[in-house]
């Protein structure tokens, strides 16, 4: 029995996906956290790290920027805490994420979809424009705020640790602000160096094109930038994956696994199967699917 629903965020499950493979694959299905992704948890970090330091104080504005699932948490979140929350998302996000905001009370603003982050007109540009009009606002400003990392090295490498009893040797997640990967991966490290963390880019991404990107389809993922949340010291590997790549596993793992992913959560299924093909049974390894695909019903991917 939990006093708020704030508690009930994190120890989500574990479930092996019986990919065609010798390896071990478990799936944490960070879907089923009350506000739908995996942002619950660095989302309720930041803001309550930010009230200790009092940053944020009561009846204050939070405003920040989002492809969807991030907003979706800070919005549910301040709706139970009273505060006021303005979310900036790029066009390019679902309908569902944009109509899931607006429920919790929130507002939105909806900007261009842009290939830089600094594009004056993107949604984060636009996001610290608006913060710094209203008196006392706190931005958590998910893609540059480090504490976004330690939310999940805090919070989540712990989880995956103790439901794999200390046996995982590959971890895999989506790279976009690059918390998930960076904190859990880093904390999974720590318990055991030989673990290897894995993340998944956009092929089309900044990162990935080497400084030339292109537009993509999927959202909550693509390193687009350079932020201090990105620990490259702790991945080991980035595999690019394909929007045709991604957007072909999340047809595949409802109606094969039973798994509603959305679009990153296909992304790192695809390189999860593709790069557990060969491995042994002595493999364990974990891959994070961060959102639920009910979220993208109405872009027709399945």
């Amino acid at each position: 029995m939990k006093n708020s629903i704030l508690q009930a965020i994190g120890n989500t499950p574990l479930v092996k996906v019986p990919f065609p493979t010798e390896a071990n694959v478990y799936a944490k299905l960070e879907y089923t956290n009350p506000g739908g992704s995996v942002k619950d948890r660095s989302a309720l970090y930041m803001i309550e790290n930010a009230e200790r330091k009092g940053l944020l104080k009561p009846g204050g504005t939070i405003v920040d920027a989002s492809s969807g699932n991030h907003g979706v948490a800070v919005a549910m979140i301040g709706a139970i805490k009273g505060y006021k929350v303005i979310i900036t998302a790029s066009e390019k996000s679902s309908i569902e994420k944009i109509q899931t905001i607006k429920a919790y009370g929130a507002e939105i603003v909806l900007c261009p979809s842009t290939s830089f982050i600094e594009d004056p007109q993107g949604y984060h540009s636009v996001a610290k424009k608006i913060a710094a009009t209203i008196p006392g606002s706190f931005m958590p400003d998910q893609y540059f705020n480090v504490v976004n990392a330690q939310a999940h090295y805090t919070l989540l490498g712990p989880e995956i640790w103790q439901q794999t009893e200390g046996k995982i040797t590959h971890f895999f997640a989506a790279a976009g602000t690059g918390g998930t990967v960076s904190g859990a991966g880093r904390y999974l490290k720590e318990q055991n160096p030989n673990v290897k963390v894995i993340a998944l880019d956009a092929a089309n991404s900044f990162y990935s094109t080497k400084g030339n990107p292109k537009p993509y389809k999927i959202e909550g993922m693509g390193i687009d930038f350079t932020s201090p949340v990105m620990n490259y010291d702790i991945v080991d590997t980035i595999v690019p994956v394909t929007d045709e790549d991604a957007l072909q596993m999340v047809k595949d793992l409802p109606k094969k696994y039973g798994l509603l992913g959305g679009l990153s959560s296909g992304a790192v299924a695809w390189g999860t199967f593709t790069y557990c093909a060969l491995l042994s049974k002595e493999t364990c390894a974990v891959m994070i699917l961060g959102d639920s695909g009910r979220a993208y019903l109405s872009k027709n991917v399945f």
